[in-house]
Order: structure tokens, then sequence, then C-alpha cells
């Protein structure tokens, strides 16, 4: 299925360089529905933002900048007058830089597809179509953002950060309790249906693996972040969130949450359990370095072991949530609309953008959008801002990926706190409000 995917993706790359181009790569892979390749195409861009911003804050990018000619910091000589202050070009201040030119670019897009309701639409072709000129604009648009004077600039620009990485926080903890119960749900209806012991099987290691492995990250948290003597705030984050976890998985099998959601039980508290020591461990991360088995308290590269593989969950996470949020948009806008037409061509208009035999990327959105754009691109402007504050640390800007930050320490622990209240409420609202129906 990635493969698929990922050859829809390179499809519509090709499509940039002209008719003859698209034409001969279309013909060599699968076909495709046009909003799923949209999609893919966005948080490509998403992508190639986050390692822009990531790279600028690379270890050494600073000293090896000095190498630079026309650097006004450089070691080499070049003659003239043309100088460039470099420094500007690494650091938090560069992710800043980079991270408003797509965030405005994302939003520019939410302005324009306001109000679409099919690809019939003559807007739909900005949305689905010209991705040369939108990587063009963003390019230019990031490097125009270097211009900025910097006087009040990072400050101001911080504000509308962290309350736009705070709503993509929320809305990513929503689609990751969404995921578990969907998971859930679909496992034990094939079950009912089928009555088959492979299902149940399924649901069973599913949730002992899940469970398994959160056991084990308690134990390496206490191993690793907390010492004998000391670390007591490391101490009491792990023993509350353990606590935490097995309230809820008690909570989820309850009878009175049973005779409300009887496919509730222990598989999605296995999951929320999961995510939930992810998210603590991520937090001790940035505790106190003295507390930090891993680092040893040494003074390393932000580039670590540590850093790597949080860095690739995370990643993996905040893209995982930005597509998502295209086909969850009715559960987070309490809309009626539902993405039911994403993978076929059913609703399409029959035309030249149809299911045609030649048409390997198909239009599925003439009759209606299978998901809000506009909302779609709100989403991915809060998911860049989530990415800028994260990567410089929050509200204690830094430039290095890994470091003690008490700011964002704080802002991880509270996200798992939350993702358990989140997750308790969804389990007590059928119970709490009967006569009110929840999907």
């Amino acid at each position: 299925m990635g493969a698929v995917l990922g050859l829809c993706s390179a499809a519509q790359l090709a499509c940039c360089c002209g008719s003859a181009a698209c034409s001969l790569c279309c013909s060599a892979c699968p076909s495709c529905a046009n909003s799923t390749s949209t999609r893919l195409m966005y948080a490509v861009m998403l992508l190639l933002v986050m390692i822009a911003a990531c790279v600028t804050l690379a270890p050494g990018l600073h000293d090896e900048m000095k190498k630079v000619p026309f650097c006004k910091n450089s070691t080499h000589y070049i003659p003239g007058d043309l100088k460039v202050d470099c420094d500007q070009a690494v650091g938090y201040l560069a992710v800043y830089r980079i991270c408003f030119a797509a965030c405005l670019f994302f939003v520019l897009m939410a302005l324009i597809t306001i109000g679409v309701k099919s690809s019939k639409d003559p807007r739909a072709g900005i949305q689905n179509g010209f991705w040369g000129i939108k990587y063009l604009l963003v390019i230019g648009g990031i490097i125009g953002a270097f211009f900025i004077p910097e006087g009040q600039f990072a400050s101001t620009w911080m504000v509308f950060g962290m309350i736009g990485g705070f709503g993509f926080i929320v809305i990513q903890l929503i689609l990751i309790i969404d995921f578990a119960h969907s998971w859930a749900e679909r496992w034990v209806s094939n079950y009912e249906e089928s009555q088959s012991r492979t299902w149940y099987a399924a649901l069973l290691l599913a949730m002992l693996t899940c469970y398994a492995l959160a056991i084990t990250g308690v134990v390496l948290l206490y191993v690793y972040y907390t010492k004998s003597s000391g670390c007591d705030l490391s101490k009491f984050f792990i023993s509350f969130n353990l606590i935490l976890v097995v309230l809820a998985s008690g909570i989820s099998i309850l009878p009175s949450v049973q005779e409300h959601q009887p496919r509730s039980g222990l598989l999605q508290s296995a999951v929320v359990s999961l995510y939930v020591m992810y998210l603590t461990w991520s937090a001790l991360s940035n505790a106190d370095k003295a507390c930090n088995g891993i680092t040893g308290g040494s003074n390393e590269s932000s580039f670590d072991k540590q850093s790597i593989i949080g860095l690739v969950i995370w990643v993996c996470s905040v893209l995982y949530s930005s597509i998502r949020t295209a086909s969850s948009s009715s559960k987070i806008t309490m809309s009626d609309h539902i993405l039911a037409k994403d993978g076929n061509g059913e609703g399409a208009d029959g035309g030249e953008a149809g299911r045609g035999e030649e048409a390997k990327v198909f239009d599925n959105e003439g009759d209606g959008v299978a998901y809000s754009w506009t909302f779609f691109h709100v989403v991915f402007a809060l998911a860049t801002l989530y990415i800028m504050m994260t990567l410089t640390n929050w509200y204690n800007p830094s430039s290095q990926l890994s470091k003690e930050n008490v700011a964002s320490m704080w802002i991880k622990i509270t996200s798992s706190w939350l993702c358990v209240g989140l997750y308790v409420w969804t389990l007590v609202a059928p119970a709490v409000f009967p006569d009110r129906e929840f999907n």
C-alpha cells in the first residue's frame, strides 16, 4: 500500500514539469484517488519543511558557515562589498523564519479553499495541482522570511507558535484516541461476524504486546531516569502516569461503560497506555540532566541516539496526525461530513477526471469533497507551528534539539495527562449523557 501511495505522489511530482512528463509517469503507476495523492503531496511538503528546520539546528553548522566567503564573520576573504549575516541562517531564529513562511502558505490555502463543495469548483485546481508553483512559493517565502528584521519578530511569533502548537497537540491526542477506538472496534467487529479464533488471537496478542511494551517502558524509565536519591520529580511523573493508565484500563472494563460501549475494552487502553509512556519518556528526556542515565549528565551533541529515536517517532506522529485529520475532520469539528469516497472512484463525474482507463489519478470528489479542504490546511498550519515550537523548546527557545529544558518537559507531561483525560471522557461520556449519540 505504501508503495502504491508513493508512486501516486511521484506521479504528481512529475506533473510539475508539464503534461508530457505527467502522461509518461502516470502511465506506469497504479491508479489512486485524487484526494489521497493531494494529501500525500502536502505531507511531503510539510516533511521537507521539517527537514529544512532540523538542518538549521545541526551541530557544527554555525562553525561551518564561517568558511563561506560571503558571510560577515567568514574566515575566508572575498573581494567586494557583498556580505551576508550568516548567523541568521542557523539556530532557532532560522527555524522561526522557515516555519513562518510555511505557516502563511497553509493559511493562504485555507482562505482560498473556503466553501469549496466539489472538484467542479474552479478553485479545485489550486488545491490539487500547480505543485511546481506551490513549492516555488514556499521556497520564495522562506528566503523572504530571512530578510525580516529581528526586532520583536521572535518574541511575537513565539506567542502565535505556542497557541497554535497547543491547538495541534489537542488535535493530535484526539486522533490518537480515535485510532485506538477505530482499531479495536474494527477487529472486534471482525471477530463477532466471523467467530474466528484468528481474530480473537490477534486481539489478545495486540493488547498484550502494547501492555508489555508499556510496562517495559515504565521499568526502563525507572532505571535510566531516576536515582536512588534525588530525581523526585521524575519518580513522580512515572508513578503518577502509571497510576493514571491503570485507572483508565480499569474504567474501560466497568459494567456501566460496557453497557453503553460493548466494544470498549483493554486494547484501546493498551494503545493509550503505550502512547502515554512515550510522552513520559519524551518529557523526561528534557528533565534535569543529572537524572538522565542515558546521557549521564554529559554535554553531548544535540543529535545523540536518544534524540534521533525520539525525533523519528515524533515525525511519524506529526505526519500521521496531519494526514489523518482529513478523514477524521467530522469527529473533530462535530460536523456530519464523513470521508466516504477517499479510496474509490464512486461519485466522480465520469468525465475526463473520472475513472477512465487512462486516468491513473482519478477524481473522486466530483459530487462532493472527500474532506474539508479548509480545515485540512488549518491543521497543517497548526502542525507547522507545533514543529517550530518543539524543535526550539517552546517558551525557552534554544538552538539545540536536545537539552535540559523545563518548558518542553512540562508541555509534554501535561500532554500525557490530557491524553488520559480525553480517553477516559470518551469512555464515560455515553454513560453520563445516555440521551446523546456518540459515534
